[in-house]
């Protein structure tokens, strides 16, 4: 078995058309189609169920196309470990990030880290709070920073970077909005503007609410963050965001308060897989991570 074959086969499987996938590998479609069934004659089984033009996988090519992605997992892996041995500088990371962290932290952090080490190279990966998590877990990206930190998930490692207020924002024409801090109450009978339900930083915001004897009604949701400050701007009610978000980037006709009774934080952080040590370049970055943020006065 040739690793030409296993690269084809996992092309064809994908796009279950042999001259879709001769022409996503820049061959001639007489080379896939040879190469396939070769691949069949030695495993002594059909792969794929042929349907005039187009094909699909048998039950069995399924699982072999499971362990071949595995397969090309560790050999992809195997030569990342090889060429950061020789040269940690010249690696790659791959790390992930929710929309919190996007627009400020993130550009800071790596901005800075390519000022000492300028080939480094980096793969971003912007998802959802809990897609994160499970993506480090299966070893599909290296790290994530994320906001808050989980606790109770054993598989990974977290290292807190800093704590982080959650301020109010408020539409310009709200009565509280020139006030230069409010309390969690003063917003008790207001219109929230929220992430949808399984959002963290929904939980975050309504878990300070109930804290203080009441549920916030929730009038609109926005699935990011430019969303939800934009139906700020528009006058449709309240939010609480994270004051990372709002650096540089205040939306027009608002207002960015204060809150300190009680004060709403969340700790960010990175978190790495704790079954899996670090390759060079990746423990290079989280060694910089963790030292940025210890010398950042800003940020403590």
């Amino acid at each position: 078995m040739e690793l030409r074959q296993i690269q084809y086969f996992i092309e064809v499987a994908k796009r279950e058309h042999m001259t879709d996938a001769a022409e996503a590998l820049h061959v001639a479609q007489s080379a896939v189609s040879r190469q396939i069934v070769n691949l069949e004659a030695e495993l002594g089984v059909d792969l794929f169920i042929r349907e005039g033009r187009n094909i699909r996988l048998t039950p069995i090519g399924h699982m072999f196309l499971k362990k071949m992605h595995e397969a090309m997992d560790v050999i992809e892996q195997a030569k990342r470990e090889i060429e950061e041995s020789l040269d940690p500088e010249k690696g790659t990371v791959r790390i992930g990030f929710p929309s919190s962290l996007a627009a400020h932290l993130l550009p800071t952090v790596v901005s800075a880290f390519r000022k000492q080490y300028p080939y480094v190279k980096f793969q971003l990966h912007q998802d959802s709070y809990h897609h994160l998590i499970d993506s480090v877990i299966k070893g599909e990206i290296d790290m994530a920073l994320l906001g808050p930190l989980p606790t109770e998930e054993r598989r990974v490692k977290s290292e807190i970077l800093f704590m982080e207020n959650l301020v109010a924002l408020l539409s310009t024409n709200h009565p509280l909005a020139k006030k230069s801090s409010i309390t969690l109450d003063d917003l008790r009978s207001d219109s929230f503007i929220l992430s949808p339900r399984g959002y963290i930083l929904r939980d975050i915001v309504i878990k300070a609410c109930k804290q203080r004897g009441f549920e916030p009604a929730v009038a609109f949701e926005g699935k990011d963050i430019d969303a939800i400050k934009g139906l700020v701007s528009a006058g449709l009610g309240a939010t609480l965001l994270p004051e990372i978000t709002l650096v540089d980037s205040l939306p027009r006709s608002t207002a960015k308060i204060q809150i300190v009774d009680p004060r709403v934080t969340r700790a960010v952080g990175v978190i790495i897989p704790r079954d899996r040590v670090l390759m060079p370049t990746e423990l290079l970055f989280y060694e910089f991570l963790k030292n940025f943020f210890n010398t950042l006065t800003g940020y403590q």
